[in-house]
């Protein structure tokens, strides 16, 4: 019968060994995916070539220039007024309904068709076509959403 195992030898790589496992790993990883190591240097040449890498460079070392000029760009008041405004519109289309936004962009939509058509036929409207259109439930409904909607702006226009 064989002696018992009683002390467990952990084995110490030298740095050396460590260093020549690391490079063999790297080989078999070259060797392994060259195809793929061959396109990604192909790239790099043709980045080189057009002087994305000389631009870069030129950025890194002119990055303070850089920053500043972007600082003074991004702080003049029409660009803080255009920010301001974007976080506005993006607060105001939070509260709106989706559901509703989508059936009005729609709408608006089926609108620009209906009015680009009436453009192209070059129809004069009187002020009996006027009063008989009225009678459209379409254009009734549309006129009421508008009268509304005027009614509704000028409610919130006065609120402070």
């Amino acid at each position: 019968m064989a002696a018992p195992i009683t002390a467990i030898q952990k084995q110490e790589w030298t740095e050396e060994e460590r260093r020549q496992q690391r490079l063999e790993d790297l080989k078999t990883l070259l060797a392994d995916n060259e195809q793929a190591i061959n396109k990604i240097l192909d790239i790099v040449g043709e980045l080189n070539d057009i002087g994305v890498f000389e631009a870069a460079n030129a950025m890194l070392q002119a990055k303070e220039k850089i920053a500043k000029i972007a600082l003074g760009q991004i702080t003049r008041e029409p660009v803080t007024n255009m920010i301001n405004n974007l976080m506005g519109a993006a607060g105001a289309l939070t509260s709106l309904d989706p559901e509703l936004t989508k059936k009005l962009a729609g709408s608006l939509s089926s609108g620009l068709d209906e009015g680009s058509k009436h453009l192209q036929s070059n129809k004069k409207i009187g002020m009996l076509d006027l009063v008989k259109v009225l009678n459209d439930p379409d254009i009734n409904r549309a006129i009421g959403f508008g009268i509304h909607f005027m009614k509704g702006l000028g409610k919130g226009l006065k609120e402070e």
